[in-house]
C-alpha cells in the first residue's frame, strides 16, 4: 500500500495541536486548584481603621459621601485599602442611656459591637476587639473600674472575674463564627488598668505604685481567657497589649515581662499622636520601632494615630487638635495630613512594624453625645470633609510600601 506523505504530516500537525491545547488546559487547572500564593509581609502589613464611632454618627444624623453620593464607610474604606477595623467594647455603657434616653443602643456594648464585626466581616475586613475593661473610655489618666466590679476585695476573684468576662465576650462572638482575628487587652495602660477611684478593699494594679505582680497576673488571666478560646475554636487570635507613648516602650514592657511575668502576648502597641508624644520627633519614630522589635522579639503596631487637615472647628464641641504646630514639613491641609499618614505608613514598615491604625477617620459632625459635647472633637482629623465628603488624603491606604 502507497504511503502518502502528506496524511502523515497533518496527523502530525493534529497531535502536536492537542497536546498544546491538552498543556494549556493543565496549566489553568494547576493555577485553579493549585497552591494558593503566599502573603507577602507587605501584603500582611495592617492598614487599620478604628470605626467605632460609625453606627453611633449614622444614628445621630452623620452622612459619608463620595462624588456627592451615599456610601458606607466601611466598604469605602476597604477599597481605598484597609483591611483590618478596630471596635472598642466597654464592659456596661449604661451611662449612655442617660445622655439619650432609656430607649437608645447602648453603643459600643456587646450588643452593638457584635453588629459592628458583623458589618466589618461582610466587607472580608478583619477586626480587631480592643477590651477596655471599664464602662467607659480608658486611657492613661482614667481606668475606671466597671460598676459590676467594684465589690470585689479578692485579687483571686478578680481574676477569675477578667477571665470569665473575656472568655464569655470570645466565646458568644466564636458561637457567631465572628471572632475577631486579633484582640487588644487595655486600652492605653501606661499605668495598669483598674485603679481610677478604686475603693480602698480593691486590689491595687496601679503600676505608678510599683504594683507589677497583680497586674502581671490579672493580665495573665485575660491572657489565658484567648488562648482557651484559640483552643477551643481552633483559631488564631493576636494578642496586642496598648500603651499611649512610644517613649515608655521600653521602660513599661522590660517591667511588664520580668516584674509582671507577662510574656504570652504578641503584640506590642502603641498610640501616636504628635502633639502629645513629644519625645520621640516623627523622624526617629521608625528608629523607636525597630529597637523595640529587636529587643523584645515581639510585633510592633501603631495602634492609635491621626492627623488634622486643618484647625478649624465644625461644630460646638472643642477639638483637641486646635493651634498646636505641626510637623515640620507636613502643614495642616488635606494635602499634609494625606503626606504624614503616607510616611508613616511607609517608615513603619521600612522600620518593622506590623501596621498602623488611624483613630476615628469617621468623626465627622453630627448630633452625637457624650460625655463632654454634641458632634465632634475630632472632625478636623477625619478623612471626610465637613460636608461629610472622603477627601484625597483617604488615599493614603494605598501608600505603595
Amino acid at each position: 500500500m502507497t504511503k502518502d506523505p502528506d496524511i502523515h504530516i497533518s496527523q502530525a500537525f493534529r497531535f502536536a495541536f492537542m497536546l498544546l491545547i491538552a498543556g494549556l488546559f493543565f496549566q489553568c487547572k494547576r493555577k485553579e486548584i493549585g497552591t494558593p500564593t503566599v502573603p507577602t509581609e507587605k501584603d500582611l502589613f495592617v492598614r487599620g481603621v478604628d470605626l467605632s464611632y460609625t453606627s453611633q454618627i449614622e444614628d445621630h444624623g452623620g452622612i459619608f459621601k463620595q462624588y456627592n453620593k451615599n456610601v458606607d464607610p466601611y466598604s469605602l474604606l476597604k477599597t481605598k485599602g484597609a483591611n483590618m477595623v478596630r471596635l472598642r467594647l466597654w464592659h456596661n455603657p449604661e451611662w449612655i442611656k442617660d445622655i439619650y434616653g432609656e430607649q437608645t443602643k447602648v453603643y459600643s456594648g456587646l450588643a452593638e459591637v457584635t453588629k459592628d464585626i458583623q458589618r466589618a466581616k461582610r466587607q472580608k475586613l478583619e477586626v480587631l476587639l480592643d477590651f477596655h475593661y471599664s464602662d467607659t473610655w480608658a486611657d492613661p489618666a482614667h481606668q475606671e473600674i466597671p460598676k459590676a466590679w467594684r465589690q470585689i476585695s479578692s485579687l483571686k476573684v478578680l481574676k477569675d472575674s477578667i477571665y470569665q468576662y473575656t472568655f464569655k465576650t470570645l466565646d458568644a462572638l466564636d458561637k457567631q463564627d465572628l471572632l475577631p482575628e486579633m484582640v487588644q487587652l487595655g486600652n492605653e495602660i501606661n499605668h495598669g488598668f483598674l485603679y481610677s477611684k478604686r475603693p480602698s478593699s480593691f486590689p491595687n494594679l496601679s503600676l505608678s505604685d510599683g504594683q507589677w505582680s497583680p497586674f502581671g497576673e490579672v493580665m495573665n488571666s485575660a491572657i489565658q481567657a484567648v488562648r482557651d478560646i484559640e483552643r477551643q475554636s481552633q483559631r488564631k487570635i493576636k494578642i496586642a497589649l496598648h500603651i499611649a507613648d512610644p517613649n515608655g516602650i521600653a521602660w513599661w514592657f522590660e517591667k511588664a515581662t520580668t516584674e509582671g511575668k507577662v510574656t504570652d502576648f504578641d503584640i506590642i502597641g502603641f498610640s501616636y499622636y504628635h502633639i502629645w508624644h513629644t519625645e520621640i520627633p516623627f523622624k526617629e519614630l521608625g528608629t523607636t520601632i525597630k529597637k523595640s522589635k529587636e529587643r523584645f522579639q515581639k510585633e510592633v503596631m501603631i495602634l492609635e494615630t491621626a492627623y488634622p487637615f486643618t484647625t478649624q472647628n465644625n461644630d460646638t464641641y472643642p477639638n483637641l487638635y486646635y493651634r498646636q504646630d505641626p510637623v515640620e514639613g507636613y502643614d495642616y491641609t488635606i494635602a499634609g495630613q494625606k503626606a504624614f499618614m503616607s510616611e508613616l505608613l511607609k517608615e513603619s514598615y521600612k522600620a518593622g512594624a506590623s501596621g498602623v491604625f488611624y483613630w476615628a477617620p469617621e468623626w465627622i459632625s453630627s448630633s452625637l453625645r457624650d460625655l463632654w459635647g454634641e458632634g465632634s472633637s475630632w472632625e478636623n482629623c477625619a478623612l471626610f470633609d465637613f460636608n461629610g465628603e472622603a477627601t484625597d488624603a483617604i488615599n493614603y491606604l494605598n501608600t505603595p510600601l
